[in-house]
């Protein structure tokens, strides 16, 4: 296996950062660590891919990340943590929003792939299959961040969005809730919470009552308002709501304000993502959170393997998610 700058990052005990500034001699960096790291290059036989860097001219050193919208909350925490992992590797990220439209995809790949960076980080959703396949044929490197897309064989670096759904819905069942409606949207991570969902209520003996799930066109506050009117306007409304993401769960708050229900007196709410939104709403959201510095920093290891190495095997990384327990849910 073909090294990486963060095995000679590892080896010479330094950051990957610092290993790339060695390489392109850029930046302030002392005699002797540059020559640490130099013998280390030759000891491993490292080369880059010189292949992708005669196909480009040269490393640009800009990874593209493309987030469908920009004004889910979520997306900026990605940014952060993509970015923080993408300095220690010494490349920049340049993010491009395509408001989850097909056509805006393809020109924001376009403009990109114009522009030479190095590779695609894609975030959550991509409706473009064709400009995705594209990609992949032209060897370009590409890796899924927080959601997947079967059958395109593909990098992915995401969170196991089923055992959320399972510790989302586990907690309300352990409050003694029986009858929980869900908030979703028709996104593969959206779809795996939901098999959580229904999983954690078979494992407690709970059968699925038809017309508890509602579902969001659109990642809005509004649609999600609706979509909670929708399970709370029932006759037999549920005492609980699992959002699919915070924004959801948001909607659902404010659908139970309008009709008068106490959050978590009379409606429990638990959201996935982990938000800042979950501290300023009131009562705190209880919410599934993702471990965004450790996929940050994996896909950044990942992208920077595929540009070096480009195997034909592709690697897909699950992490585990961890329930954050706040005000807004509570025992029936």
């Amino acid at each position: 296996m073909k090294p990486t700058i963060y095995d000679i990052a590892r080896i010479a005990g330094v950051s990957a950062a610092t290993v790339s500034k060695v390489l392109n001699n850029r930046g302030r960096i002392s005699d002797k660590t540059k020559q640490k790291v130099l013998k280390i290059v030759d000891e491993l036989h490292y080369r880059p891919n010189v292949l992708a860097s005669a196909m480009k001219g040269k490393f640009t050193y800009q990874i593209a990340l493309l987030i469908p919208d920009i004004d889910n909350p979520v997306y900026v925490q990605f940014l952060k943590h993509i970015e923080e992992a993408g300095q220690q590797a010494g490349f920049s990220i340049v993010m491009c929003s395509t408001d989850n439209d097909a056509e805006k995809e393809a020109r924001q790949v376009a403009f990109m792939r114009q522009k030479r960076v190095d590779g695609f980080i894609i975030a959550s959703k991509f409706r473009n299959d064709e400009v995705l396949k594209e990609l992949l044929e032209d060897g370009v490197p590409v890796v899924l961040f927080a959601f997947e897309k079967p059958p395109f064989s593909i990098d992915i670096v995401t969170v196991d969005d089923y055992l959320g759904g399972v510790a989302a819905v586990e907690h309300l069942v352990s409050l003694g809730h029986r009858r929980i409606g869900v908030i979703a949207d028709g996104s593969y991570s959206s779809a795996e919470r939901v098999r959580g969902y229904y999983a954690a209520l078979q494992s407690a003996g709970i059968a699925a009552e038809e017309g508890l799930v509602a579902e969001c066109q659109t990642i809005t506050l509004q649609e999600a308002e609706e979509a909670a009117g929708r399970l709370l306007g029932r006759r037999d409304r549920p005492s609980a709501v699992f959002g699919c993401n915070d924004v959801m769960a948001a909607g659902a708050m404010r659908a139970a304000r309008k009709l008068g229900l106490d959050v978590p007196k009379d409606l429990s709410i638990v959201g996935f993502d982990n938000t800042d939104w979950c501290s300023l709403l009131f009562p705190e959201l209880t919410s599934v959170a993702m471990p965004l510095p450790e996929l940050g920093k994996k896909v950044m290891e990942v992208i920077v393997n595929r540009m070096e190495r480009n195997e034909p095997t592709k690697q897909t990384v699950r992490m585990f998610p961890k329930l954050v327990v706040r005000g807004s849910t509570g025992p029936v």
